[in-house]
C-alpha cells in the first residue's frame, strides 16, 4: 500500500510538473511599447486618444494569439507614462522606458516635449513616434523620431487651398496661444498663406494658456474682417471657447485649425456656434474605413466607453512598429535595424479598402523616409459630429 501510494504521488507530481512547464512554454513572450505623452490637462484629449488606441489594438492582437516576429510570439505590453505636457516629465518618461529595456515608444504629443527627448532616445537607442511638427526631429542628423501624423505645414496649405478654390476666400486671420507649439504652427501657417497668395491680415495676436475670456484677444482679429480666422495650435480645451467669442462678437467667416479635436468637446463647449469649424480629422472616413476599422472602433468603444475621431490616426503608430518588426526581427533590440528597413518597407494597410499600404514617407517634407503613411482626412463640424471635408495624401 506504501509503494502504490508512494507511486502515485510521483505520477501526479510529474504530471503537475509537465503541466506547469508546458503552460510555461505557452505563455507568449512580452513586447513592451512605450507611450509617453500627456494625458491630463487642457491638450488631455490628445495623448488620451494615443493611449487608449495602443492599449485596444494591443488587446485586439494579443486575444488573436499575439503578434509572431521571426521564431518568437509576442503579446503586446503598453507601457503608458503622462508626462502632463511638461517637456522635464517626458524627458524622465523617456528615461523610465530607457530603463525598463524600452525601444519603440509612441508620442510625445508637442513640440517642446518631442524636442526634450530626443537626446534620451538618440543615447538609448529608442525610435520614438511623436505627434510634433518641428522638421529638424526628422531631418538629418535626427533619426530617430517618425512623424505619426500629417503636419500642419501639410495640412494647412491643403486646408487654404481648399477653401480658396471652394469658398473664395481672401484674408486670413491668425490666432495663436503664447507657447512654441501653436506660435510655430502660426508663423508656418501665415507664410504658406501668403506663398498661395492670401492676404494675412493678421498674425501677431497671442493669448495666455489659461486665458478665460476671450472676447478682448479677439476683438482687434475680428476687426480685420477675415474670411478665415485660424486657431492655430489650439488645444481641445481652448477651441470651443474661442469659437464661442468669435461667433458672439458677430464673426460670420470660416474658422479652421490645423490640429485634431473632440466632437464631444466642441458640443459641450460651443454647441451650435461650432458648426463650420474645419480640422484635422482621423486618418479614416466611412468611405475608406475597413471592416478592420469598423471593429477596432467598435472595441475601442467597448473598452473605454466612448471614441474619439482622432483614433483613426493613432491607431497606426503601434501598427508601423509592429509590422517593421515582423519585416526585420533583428530590429526587436537594434534600432539600427529598423532604419534599414524603413525605406523599403511596405505592407498591407488594416484599416483601409483596398490595397492600400503601410509605408513610411516624408521625403519631400524632411529628406528622408521619417513620417508614417496616412490619409489626410479634414473635417467639418456639424451638428455634434464631424463630417469629412475633403481627403489627401503627403508623399
Amino acid at each position: 500500500m506504501q509503494r502504490r501510494d508512494f507511486l502515485a504521488g510521483t505520477a501526479l507530481s510529474l504530471a503537475l510538473a509537465l503541466t506547469t512547464t508546458t503552460a510555461a512554454w505557452a505563455e507568449n513572450a512580452k513586447l513592451k511599447i512605450g507611450f509617453v505623452g500627456v494625458t491630463s490637462g487642457p491638450a488631455a484629449a490628445w495623448g488620451i486618444s494615443n493611449q487608449r488606441s495602443m492599449e485596444a489594438r494591443a488587446a485586439w492582437l494579443n486575444e488573436l494569439g499575439g503578434v509572431q516576429i521571426g521564431d518568437t510570439t509576442y503579446d503586446i505590453e503598453i507601457v503608458p507614462f503622462d508626462d502632463q505636457k511638461d517637456p522635464k516629465r517626458a524627458i524622465a518618461g523617456m528615461e523610465k522606458m530607457a530603463q525598463d529595456g524600452i525601444h519603440y515608444v509612441v508620442g510625445p504629443n508637442v513640440d517642446d516635449g518631442a524636442a526634450a527627448v530626443r537626446p534620451v532616445a538618440e543615447q538609448n537607442g529608442i525610435m520614438y513616434f511623436p505627434y510634433a511638427f518641428p522638421k529638424e526631429l526628422y531631418t538629418a542628423p535626427a533619426s530617430n523620431a517618425i512623424l505619426g501624423m500629417v503636419a500642419n505645414y501639410q495640412s494647412g496649405p491643403a486646408i487654404y487651398k481648399y477653401l480658396m478654390e471652394n469658398n473664395g476666400i481672401k484674408k486670413v486671420a491668425f490666432v495663436a496661444g503664447n507657447e512654441s507649439d501653436p506660435l510655430s504652427q502660426r508663423d508656418s501657417g501665415a507664410a504658406a498663406a501668403r506663398e498661395l497668395g492670401l492676404e494675412v491680415v493678421s498674425d501677431s495676436v497671442t493669448y495666455q494658456m489659461d486665458t478665460t475670456d476671450f472676447t478682448p484677444v479677439l476683438l482687434p482679429v475680428i476687426q480685420t474682417a477675415p474670411d478665415l480666422l485660424v486657431l492655430s495650435g489650439v488645444s481641445p480645451a481652448n477651441a470651443p471657447q474661442l469659437i464661442r467669442s468669435a461667433r458672439e462678437l458677430g464673426y460670420t467667416g470660416l474658422i479652421s485649425t490645423e490640429t485634431a479635436q473632440d466632437a464631444a468637446v466642441l458640443a459641450e463647449g460651443a454647441g451650435e456656434l461650432a458648426n463650420g469649424f474645419i480640422s484635422v480629422g482621423g486618418a479614416s472616413t466611412p468611405e475608406l474605413a475597413s471592416d478592420t476599422m469598423k471593429e477596432f472602433v467598435q472595441r475601442y468603444t467597448d473598452m473605454f466607453g466612448e471614441y474619439n475621431d482622432e483614433s483613426n490616426t493613432k491607431v497606426y503608430a503601434l501598427e508601423y512598429i509592429v509590422e517593421t518588426l515582423k519585416a526585420n526581427p533583428a530590429a526587436i533590440d537594434n534600432v539600427e535595424e529598423f532604419k534599414k528597413t524603413m525605406d523599403t518597407f511596405e505592407a498591407p494597410n488594416p484599416f483601409m479598402v483596398g490595397d492600400a499600404k503601410l509605408t513610411y514617407v516624408g521625403t519631400s517634407s524632411f529628406g528622408q523616409k521619417r513620417q508614417v503613411s496616412v490619409p489626410l482626412v479634414v473635417n467639418e463640424y456639424k451638428d455634434g459630429k464631424f463630417e469629412t471635408l475633403f481627403v489627401a495624401q503627403v508623399d
